[in-house]
C-alpha cells in the first residue's frame, strides 16, 4: 500500500493506494486547520495497518504542513515520507524553470500528462489560477494569476456595499443589480482571462494544445471558455501515482 498526498494552500488530499495504482481509500481536510488531533482522526480511518505502507509521497505548497504530516507518519510508519522535489523528477520530465521556485502540485500535474507526443495546457482553479505549459516531454513553465475565491472574498471584505457572493454560470453579461453584477465581472471576466492566456501561449510557443481544467472551480467554467477542453479532476493523484516508481 502507498500514501500519496496533495497538500495545497485551502485543502489537503491523502489517498490509500495499492500496488496495482488503485485507490483504495481518501481524506481530505483544510490546511490551515491541520494538527496532530485531526491526522489522528484522519489516519484511522485511511489506514487500517501501518505495517502495511510501503511508500509516503507529497506534493506540498505549505512546508509546515508538509513537515507536520511527515513527522506524524514517521511515528508509525518506518519509511521515509518523501515531498516529490525530493526525488529525480528529470529523469521523468525536462524542467525549463527555476526548480526551487516551481510549485510541486504543478510539476506532478505536468507528469501526469506527460506522453511525449501532445503539447498541453494545464488550468487549475486552486488557491491561485494557474496554467502551466507542457511541450510533449518539456515542463516550460506557466502563468499565476489571482484565485478566483480569493479575488472574490478580498472584494467582499474590501468594498462595504459588496456582499458574500457565491459564484453561478449566467448568461446575461449585463448585471441589474450588485450580485448580479459581481457575478458577471468573475463569470465572464475570469472566461475572458482565461481563452487571451491560451490564445497568447500559443502565439508565443507557435504550437497547439489540449487544454486540460481541473480544480474547485472547473465545473463553473467547463461549458463558457471557447477553447475546445478536457476536465481532469484527478491529474494530481495520477502524477503522484507515476512519481511513487521512483521511490524503491
Amino acid at each position: 500500500m502507498y500514501i500519496l498526498g496533495d497538500i495545497g494552500n485551502s485543502e489537503t488530499k491523502v489517498y490509500l493506494v495499492n500496488s496495482k495504482n488503485k485507490i483504495v481509500g481518501n481524506i481530505s481536510f483544510l490546511s490551515e486547520k491541520l494538527n496532530s488531533k485531526i491526522l489522528n482522526q484522519k489516519f484511522k480511518h485511511l489506514v487500517k495497518d501501518f505495517k502495511s505502507i510501503e511508500k509516503i509521497l507529497f506534493c506540498s505548497v505549505v512546508p509546515k504542513s508538509f513537515i507536520l504530516i511527515k513527522n506524524f507518519l514517521s511515528k508509525k510508519i518506518k519509511k521515509r515520507c518523501y515531498e516529490v522535489k525530493d526525488l529525480k523528477l528529470r529523469s521523468l520530465i525536462n524542467i525549463k524553470v527555476n526548480y526551487k521556485q516551481v510549485g510541486s502540485d504543478r510539476l506532478t500535474n505536468a507528469i501526469s500528462l506527460l506522453d511525449k507526443k501532445n503539447n498541453y495546457i494545464i488550468l487549475d482553479f486552486g488557491t491561485a489560477t494557474t496554467f502551466d505549459v507542457v511541450t510533449k516531454n518539456t515542463y516550460r513553465g506557466g502563468i499565476i494569476a489571482p484565485g478566483i475565491k480569493i479575488s472574490l472574498n478580498t472584494l467582499s471584505d474590501k468594498a462595504t456595499l459588496i456582499p458574500k457572493i457565491n459564484l453561478k454560470q449566467i448568461k446575461k453579461v449585463i448585471g441589474i443589480d450588485t450580485i448580479s453584477a459581481v457575478r458577471s465581472g468573475f463569470f465572464w471576466g475570469y472566461a475572458g482571462l482565461i481563452d487571451n492566456v491560451v490564445n497568447l501561449i500559443k502565439k508565443e510557443t507557435r504550437k497547439s494544445f489540449k487544454l486540460i481544467i481541473t480544480g474547485g472551480f472547473s465545473d463553473l467554467f467547463k461549458n463558457s471558455i471557447k477553447t475546445k477542453l478536457k476536465q481532469n479532476k484527478d491529474i494530481t493523484i495520477k502524477g503522484l501515482i507515476k512519481i511513487s516508481k521512483l521511490i524503491k
